[in-house]
């Protein structure tokens, strides 16, 4: 799953996919209507890549966060954001064992589910790490080489 393109922009409700990126901002779209629009380089604008949630251990990525739902709900949606506080808390008890919660807040776990519903309604949440993916297939053609150059 390759969340790199896909956006959050502060003061600006939903998710968005990267279009293109321009001097003075980007060209994003909307996954909720559609569309498309211009996020000025002056706005906070995060990759949902970059994300992480805040854990007693280390934190642990979103995409590794959206696995963990996807899991635990086979593929389909996952508690309703607008539900109470404490089953919430249950709910990502359940997904994110470890999560701090004193510096996790409800506000974040609602969002965190929204977001998680937005992109697998889309069906841009699945099982496979795009990053480990390509670093097996790298290490898969560095072996056949190798190998290659040993027969000869």
């Amino acid at each position: 799953m390759d969340l790199s393109k896909i956006l959050s922009i502060s003061g600006k409700p939903g998710l968005f996919t990267l279009i293109s990126q321009a001097k003075n901002g980007a060209l994003i779209e909307s996954l909720v209507d559609g569309k498309r629009q211009t996020a000025f380089a002056n706005a906070k604008i995060s990759s949902l890549q970059d994300i992480s949630i805040f854990t007693i251990d280390e934190d642990v990525p979103l995409t590794k966060v959206f696995q963990n739902i996807f899991r635990k709900e086979d593929g389909k949606e996952c508690i309703d954001p607008k539900s109470d506080s404490k089953k919430l808390i249950e709910y990502m008890n359940e997904v994110v064992p470890n999560f701090d919660s004193e510096r996790v807040y409800v506000s974040d776990m609602k969002k965190l589910f929204t977001w998680y519903n937005l992109l697998n309604s889309k069906g841009l949440i699945d099982l496979e790490d795009k990053q480990e993916t390509d670093n097996n297939t790298q290490e898969e053609e560095e072996v056949e080489s190798k190998e290659e150059n040993t027969k000869e």
